[in-house]
């Protein structure tokens, strides 16, 4: 009930200017969010790369309204990418479809996605498409399909989420691309039709679908996976996978968010595990905020008894 409450509260502007105006809110936020500027966030990547951690940049935002704004949030994207090459930072990019203007218009969306992937193209680096909402994911695979064909397979990869039905079919297509998979739980409010409502059914599939992405086919069509959870169970799992199915540590690597779990992001790395963290920074925060408590109600309470503390 919390977690759909939460779900439902990202999604309010009403909620939205309320949590604005607490004191307290961007305290609060920065447990999950490395600031509101790049140079914050570049700071973050470099103490994680010192502790042999990787990281991957999203400016945080969603859902612009204007293709003035679909272009300025693809122009900061260029900047993440320069920033990153000039530091020599261990990172890459994240970045939503709705932020490139995909509900402007394919088209414009894939002019600033172009001109983005041209940017990590040319630096040896690498971007990923976040997933969103279901009532996106169909047009998000479409507009990766398109952009491999372009020439960018390369530079690219894409999210899919374990808690929709449609996953498993969605796995079986991007397996005959050879595709670069993160794989996570899914945090948007999805109704039963669309999406598993029980975590035990989504901690299922998402076993199911590593099985999937690790399977013979998988691997001689060269998918890479990244395992994005802070579940300890599904993650000693994984590594029993791998380990007793000999799979190397190359073709996966281990995923979380920046705030969550820092004791098991350094634990995989040292054991030699590829781990990356996904760092967000930027002034539109509250929305993955929100569903950053939403995913896991417990954070909740943990932020207020840090809140209390200070």
């Amino acid at each position: 009930m919390l977690r759909h409450l939460l779900l439902g509260l990202s999604r309010s502007d009403r909620a939205r200017a309320l949590v604005l105006k607490l004191p307290l809110s961007r305290r609060a936020a920065r447990r999950f969010v490395a600031g509101e500027t790049l140079g914050e966030a570049i700071d973050v990547v470099q103490r994680l790369n010192e502790h042999g951690i990787l990281a991957t940049l999203d400016h945080l935002g969603e859902n612009t309204h204007t293709r003035e704004e679909a272009i300025g949030a693809a122009r900061e994207y260029l900047h993440i990418l320069d920033a990153i090459h000039k530091d020599e930072l261990g990172s890459h990019a994240s970045l939503k479809l709705t932020q490139m203007g995909l509900d402007l218009g394919d088209e414009l969306c894939l002019e600033n996605l172009t001109m983005i992937l041209e940017r990590a193209k040319r630096y040896g680096n690498f971007v990923r498409i976040d997933m969103e909402s279901s009532a996106h994911t169909e047009r998000t695979i479409q507009l990766y399909e398109r952009l491999r064909d372009a020439g960018y397979a390369a530079n690219m990869g894409i999210v899919l989420q374990a808690y929709l039905h449609r996953s498993r079919r969605d796995i079986e297509r991007l397996i005959t691309l050879g595709g670069n998979v993160r794989l996570c739980k899914g945090a948007y409010a999805e109704p039963p039709a669309v999406a598993f409502s029980s975590k035990q059914d989504v901690d299922r599939n998402y076993v199911e679908l590593l099985k999937l992405l690790w399977s013979s086919p998988a691997l001689e069509s060269s998918v890479y996976t990244a395992v994005a959870t802070h579940d300890e169970r599904i993650l000693q799992w994984a590594r029993r996978f791998t380990q007793t199915n000999q799979i190397p540590k190359d073709r996966f690597e281990f995923q979380m968010l920046y705030g969550i779990r820092r004791d098991l992001q350094d634990s995989l790395a040292r054991d030699g595990y590829r781990v990356r963290v996904y760092v967000s920074y930027g002034q539109e925060w509250y929305p993955y905020f929100m569903r950053r408590l939403a995913e896991r109600p417990a954070n909740v309470l943990f932020l207020a008894r840090h809140l209390l503390r200070r």
